[in-house]
């Protein structure tokens, strides 16, 4: 059997699969730190990049933190780890241990081969 759907139809039944997928379309996640008592400074934020980098994902969220060669307040540092996980730098692990998986290179050389990215970055 065809179906016997007039233009008029197919036009109506289109305009409502389209509002519907334009209805679930989902949109960049905001980034909402969970402590809004301290914006830490870009100088902060690269001085734990650092730390971390440099873990190789031994030490845990704790031992980076006394490990900082600068004091910063614990609401501080859990603010710039939210950044970092929701950035896509870091991944927090069950055990509380903190890997670092930015690697824009091996991205870029993956982009070189031919293959295609679908990442945030």
């Amino acid at each position: 059997m065809e179906p016997c759907a007039t233009p008029d139809a197919n036009a109506y039944i289109y305009q409502l699969i389209n509002s519907d997928m334009k209805k679930k379309k989902k949109s960049f996640p905001k980034f909402k730190p969970r402590n809004l008592d301290r914006y830490p400074r870009l100088d902060t934020v690269l001085m734990v990049e650092k730390a971390i980098y440099e873990g190789k994902s031994d030490l845990t969220i704790t031992q980076i933190w006394k490990k900082l060669p600068k004091k910063v307040l614990w609401t501080t540092y859990t603010t710039i780890l939210d950044y970092l996980e929701y950035s896509g730098k870091i991944m927090i692990e069950k055990d509380r241990t903190i890997t670092w998986i930015w690697d824009p290179e091996g991205i870029r050389k993956l982009k070189n081969r031919g293959l295609e990215w679908h990442g945030k970055n």
